[in-house]
């Protein structure tokens, strides 16, 4: 029975993935400029023989593997994130009958709903209590080692190094950047309000739980 439910937690995850994915892709084609992390995947990309998705997936798996040099808990959500959400983007990138928008009143428009459905794949994703994705794990190790620092300067600090990171290798800067440092905070937190959800709530078990759950007999957790 745990066996079943843990298999269908990750078809959850990957299911919130495709969500949250089509949330990014609509932010992509806001054209007014990506956020940080898009923006070094767009920059990688120029650069390298990569499509975004891959060099998103290569970079994750980077950050993943920094993530557990820091010491941070690793889930089977965390895995699955760094491999597919970056594939899943140039997926609907490549297959979208969308044209990116040409004028800054629709771009924002396309940003913000992009935002709000990201919040939506995100819900459906952490809910699975699986760990989260690989960079927000970075971002918690490095707020573990800089005690005396808010977390949110922390943040400001890593956006703004990838931000200039990806301005450097080409990726596109703009409104949307900007909006994805203000605006898609408090939309997650409007949307986390409607579905009753609180993420500082969700009981996350990491690779080796799930691991022991798994091979334990009959799938309950040993005694």
């Amino acid at each position: 029975m745990a066996r079943t439910r843990t298999v269908l937690e990750w078809v959850q995850i990957a299911f919130g993935l495709l969500v949250f994915s089509f949330g990014v892709h609509l932010t992509i084609f806001a054209n007014i400029g990506l956020a940080p992390w898009d923006c070094l995947g767009m920059g990688i990309a120029a650069n390298t023989p990569l499509n975004y998705g891959l060099a998103m997936t290569s970079t994750s798996v980077l950050i993943l593997l920094l993530d557990l040099v820091l010491g941070e808990r690793i889930g089977y959500g965390t895995i699955i994130d760094a491999l597919l959400t970056g594939n899943f983007v140039q997926l609907f990138n490549d297959a979208s009958p969308l044209k990116p928008c040409e004028s800054l009143l629709p771009g924002v428009a396309m940003m913000l709903v992009g935002f709000a459905i990201m919040a939506v794949g995100m819900w459906i994703y952490m809910r699975a209590g699986q760990c989260c994705g690989p960079r927000d794990a970075l971002l918690v190790g490095l707020g573990k080692r800089l005690p005396r620092v808010p977390i949110g300067v922390v943040q400001i600090a890593l956006w703004s190094m990838v931000t200039v990171a990806g301005w450097l290798l080409g990726g596109p800067v703009g409104v949307g950047t900007l909006l994805s440092a203000f605006a898609a905070g408090v939309i997650m937190q409007v949307v986390y309000q409607l579905l009753h959800f609180e993420p500082r709530d969700v009981q996350h078990r990491d690779v080796i739980e799930v691991n022991r759950l798994l091979v334990s007999r009959g799938g309950q957790p040993p005694l």
